[in-house]
């Protein structure tokens, strides 16, 4: 049985994730710091392991990822996925706590859980695995109001190229996904701020496309890798935005 270790797995795309892969029959690792939505997401399923942490704790995340083997075996897959968005609004307007909010969140978080995997997969026997890193369409050109987040997501490309050529030696693949506009808890509130600007809604897909993708990507043989996906809504403003 393969397994897949999936960060931010309490709402939106990770827990869309988590619900898929344990479908699938795959050992998940639910990890968040809500217990009690781990817990309904799991569903009572057998093959799911709660894992209550914080992201931006380096012990935390250390000790549910040795958790995670202890009930799993190994770490085949980690989902890097948590993150917030954090204030939506210009850089002068942004509190630097909330800057560093989201800086611990979505950059040191998704470090300290690929550290953890990295470290573990390196180790274990047969070596390898591979970690998926959720990256954005922000990774490549930003919402406005989006200083915070589109900053982050920039630097999990380059967290992503640096962990795919330093994993090479490790039978360590790694690849990102960049979704745009799965229609999640994230977007919604994205949507209620452009109701509330009298702004139209913005172009969406299902989060189940997402979650396919991650499948894809996660399914594959470590001889192969997905370096670098982006799966959108067809109609939202990416292609030609400037």
């Amino acid at each position: 049985m393969k397994s897949i270790l999936i960060t931010g797995a309490s709402s939106g795309i990770g827990a869309a994730t988590a619900r898929d892969f344990l479908a699938e029959g795959w050992q998940v690792g639910l990890l968040a710091r809500r217990e009690d939505a781990l817990i309904e997401v799991a569903g009572g399923h057998q093959n799911a392991v709660i894992l209550p942490a914080d992201v931006s704790d380096a012990d935390a995340v250390d000790a549910a990822a040795a958790r995670f083997v202890q009930n799993a075996g190994r770490i085949d897959v980690l989902f890097n996925n948590a993150g917030l968005f954090g204030p939506a609004a210009e850089i002068d307007a942004v509190d630097v706590a909330e800057w560093m909010q989201v800086l611990q969140v979505n950059l040191t978080g998704m470090f300290l859980c690929a550290r953890a995997a990295y470290a573990i997969m390196r180790k274990q026997d047969p070596k390898g695995g591979r970690i998926i890193n959720n990256g954005s369409i922000s990774a490549h050109v930003p919402r406005e109001n989006s200083v915070c987040y589109t900053t982050t997501k920039h630097a999990i490309t380059g967290l992503t190229k640096s962990l795919s050529l330093d994993g090479r030696a490790h039978n360590i693949a790694c690849g990102q996904i960049d979704i745009g506009n799965a229609r999640t808890e994230l977007l919604d509130g994205i949507i209620e701020g452009n109701r509330a600007k009298d702004l139209p809604e913005p172009p969406t897909m299902d989060v189940s496309e997402a979650v396919r993708a991650v499948r894809l990507m996660a399914g594959m043989p470590l001889e192969a890798n997905v370096q670098f996906m982006t799966v959108m809504a067809t109609a939202m403003p990416y292609i030609g935005r400037g």
